[in-house]
Order: structure tokens, then sequence, then C-alpha cells
């Protein structure tokens, strides 16, 4: 069975980030860049397959510019067999992304797609769903385990609820949650052996697609700062101020 797994470039989950002064976006100047955390989650599950024997090859993905190698060769690293890059200068939105996944998928024939559920960037959370949609494959999303036997999956994912199980009938879309695996430390003499395995860039015209964005940010602004708290002497000066300075109920 053959695995692909997108991943993301992504500012790194420790930084701080700024907004640039202009309020276009955020700034990413010389800071940190790694691979999207639940996309690593991904790379790991895929690998676990093919240790348990199930899938016989795993091609990592990823959608940006030139740099984007770096975060695939992590994937390597991890576990991935080869590696697509499809590069493109464009301002990518989770359609685009999702329309050029589905051009690499049809190009490579795999048997399951895992994603992580969301970019901890844009936090948009539906490039998975929507290549779904466009593959017209079944889907199971915020996978917390995932089994494989014969065509099938079986995959517990979380809901509000709780816990959820479904059965998909391969091939399928899986989107990862926090819970499903912890990511192996990538150690050095794997690095290096990253680096010897094949790493393939094609352009989105060459795959006939346009990835140009639909949306477009007006503006970028920083969340407003918490008020600090404060203590009340009894219920009934708590429910006044929340009455009448809070307004909220």
């Amino acid at each position: 069975m053959k695995v692909i797994t997108a991943v993301k470039r992504v500012v790194d989950y420790n930084v701080k980030v700024r907004v640039k002064s202009d309020r276009s976006g955020v700034d990413i100047d010389n800071v940190k860049m790694s691979m999207n955390p639940f996309d690593e989650i991904a790379v790991e599950a895929a690998t676990r397959l093919k240790e348990a024997n199930v899938a016989a090859e795993i091609v990592a993905v990823s959608c940006g510019t030139t740099q984007s190698q770096e975060t695939l060769r992590t994937a390597l690293a991890i576990g991935a067999d080869r590696a697509v890059l499809v590069d493109t200068d464009a301002e990518l939105q989770p359609l685009a992304v999702a329309k050029l996944l589905k051009a690499v998928v049809e190009k490579e024939q795999p048997q399951l797609v895992i994603l992580g559920k969301q970019a901890i960037d844009h936090d948009a959370g539906q490039t998975g769903q929507m290549l779904a949609a466009l593959l017209e494959w079944p889907q199971a999303t915020f996978a917390s385990d995932i089994q494989i036997e014969g065509d099938w999956a079986t995959v517990t994912r979380e809901v509000d609820g709780g816990l959820e199980v479904i059965s998909l009938k391969l091939p399928a879309i899986i989107t990862t949650d926090l819970r499903l695996n912890e990511p192996r430390y990538v150690t050095l003499p794997n690095i290096m052996k990253a680096k010897k395995k094949p790493l393939d860039v094609v352009t989105a015209d060459a795959l006939g697609i346009d990835p140009s964005p639909r949306l477009k940010t007006l503006r970028v602004e920083e969340p407003v700062g918490r008020k600090s708290g404060m203590m009340v002497p009894d219920v009934a000066t708590l429910i006044d101020k929340l009455q009448n300075e809070a307004k909220v109920i």
C-alpha cells in the first residue's frame, strides 16, 4: 500500500509571531521555520504503518517555495521514502492546496492520504476535507487512532461528545489529531540518510493548476491584551459588574 502524507512549512510553534508594521501580515523574516506539528504527527502515523508492514511506500508532499524542501527532508528523516515538492510562489489557500494535492494523488495513485487536521499558521482546517471532496473519497477527520485491515481503515476520531469510531473503504483521506501519536526524535544518522533520498520538484503549471488566491487579506492585527482580573466581595457585586460593566448578562 502506498501512503501519501502532506506537510507544510510554518513558523515554529515556539516562536512568538509579530505583525508587520503595515499590518499586511505576519513578519517571518529571520524567523525559525519548521514542519507543521499536526503534519509531523501524520508523517509519524504513516511511518508506523510502514513499520507494521501495512504500508510499502511513503511519499511526502509539500506545496510552496523552494525552502519547503527543508521540511520535506525532515519528513524523509522521520521515515518517508521519497518526496515531492509542488513549487509555487503563490499565496496558497486551502482550496488551491487541495487542488495541487489532488493532481499529485492522481499521478501517484496511493491507497491512503494522511494530513494534519490543520496548520498552526492559518488554522483553517479545510484542506483534508476539500481534498476528499475533489477526489470523491471517504474521509475521517481528527483521528486519534488508525487501524488498517485489508481494504478497510478503522478510525477513532475526536468529537465534541467524546470519541467516534468509523470504518472507511480505501482509498481514503485521514486527518490527524494531537492524540494520535507522539512523533519520534529525528536522529543525525536519519538526517544524513534523508539527504540521499529522492526529492522531485514539479511546478503548479506542470500539474495544470492555477493556485492564485481567491481571498484577500485586508488587515492583520494582534489580539487586544487581556485586562487583569479583580476580586469582588460578594455574589451581588459580581452580578452587578457582569451586568453593568462587562454587559455579558
